[in-house]
């Protein structure tokens, strides 16, 4: 009987010491289990510590700080279970899972900024490379000699303003025109003269490079005329300092070339023309030609080529009359027209 309780506790030890050595290794399984755990979680998602080691950037001190708090910790297997889970669930709010208040995490909040900023830069490029590219348009244009034809379409209203301009006579100017439509005379000098280039619209309908030289004390008057004459699509075909008709009159005239200054005399006279000083302009002369009855009851034209054009009473293009825009602008700025002249009728003239 003894021996049978012996046996019966016997049996109860081993079965219980079983029971003990198998919670043993079913802690132990949980133990080693949670690492792994931790480990495996952390790939797909991995901790913003990570990631930024993936990019190649250093991770951040508190990400450093958690990891080595982690791996330093002398916790229990229970307390470092609480605590990786916190820590995990933590690290998903702040960095993997969106928050519940901007609906992003702080790094998709990062990288919309680094977006958002991205695309600011490339908005204000295109603007910096467009200013650039004027810039280079407007260095090009300078370079451009008179009378080509220029494709505006593209350009604001301060680049058209900038392409109407004076200057002082340029060593270049000088050479161009000494000998021909300046003489050394003792009433005007290069110093009274200014180089004006400006912009208007041809008979073709296009945008031409125009120059002009006149006194300094109309060259803002001039300017401002041209400027408004382009802006309202007044056709002029050609205008171009007469040097580049060897200084003659009746040859820039037949070309129908609008001109200014030119060292001469009043055709017919010894008297100094108002061109000779600067402070005149011949506009579209061919069909505004300069008339003059003469004593045998003929006419003198100028130019030559202009005379089906002396006959103010047709109706023809480009003709200089009461309520024409040139003349309009002109009067406002103080010039007189030969065409209210009484001996001579000179219709393409304006002086001051």
């Amino acid at each position: 009987m003894k021996k049978k309780k012996l046996s019966a506790i016997r049996r109860g030890g081993a079965i219980a010491g079983g029971c003990c050595l198998l919670c043993l290794l079913v802690c132990a399984f949980f133990f080693l289990r949670n690492p792994g755990k931790q480990n495996r979680e952390t790939k797909p998602g991995q901790s913003a510590a990570a990631e930024e080691r993936e990019d190649g950037k250093e991770p951040s001190s508190a990400s450093s700080e958690q990891e080595n708090g982690t791996e330093q910790s002398g916790m229990s297997a229970g307390q470092e279970d609480i605590q990786d889970l916190s820590g995990a669930s933590s690290e998903q709010e702040d960095v993997k899972e969106p928050s519940e208040n901007s609906g992003q995490s702080s790094e998709e909040e990062a990288q919309s900024s680094r977006r958002q900023a991205g695309m600011e830069d490339s908005s204000k490029q295109p603007a910096a490379q467009a200013q650039s590219s004027q810039v280079l348009e407007l260095s090009d244009i300078l370079a451009m000699p008179a009378g080509e034809v220029l494709d505006t379409s593209a350009f604001s209203e301060d680049i058209l303003d900038s392409l109407f301009f004076s200057e002082e006579i340029s060593e270049e100017i000088r050479q161009r025109i000494w000998g021909n439509s300046y003489q050394e005379n003792n009433y005007v000098s290069l110093s009274d003269l200014r180089y004006l280039r400006v912009l208007h619209v041809g008979f073709d309908g296009e945008t031409h490079i125009g120059e002009l030289m006149v006194n300094q004390s109309i060259a803002e008057d001039i300017l401002e005329i041209m400027s408004e004459l382009y802006r309202q699509k007044y056709p002029i075909e050609k205008m171009l300092l007469i040097d580049e008709y060897g200084a003659d009159d009746e040859s820039s005239m037949s070309d129908n070339n609008t001109s200014a200054f030119n060292y001469r005399e009043i055709a017919g006279s010894s008297k100094l023309s108002r061109h000779a000083l600067g402070l005149a302009i011949d506009i579209n002369p061919r069909y505004n030609p300069y008339v003059k009855h003469t004593g045998d009851g003929g006419l003198l034209v100028s130019p030559a080529n202009g005379g089906e054009y002396a006959d103010r009473n047709q109706e023809f293009s480009y003709k200089i009359t009461e309520g024409d825009l040139c003349l309009q602008l002109f009067s406002e700025h103080g010039f007189a027209w030969g065409g209210y002249w009484n001996s001579v009728k000179d219709y393409q003239h304006f002086e001051k």
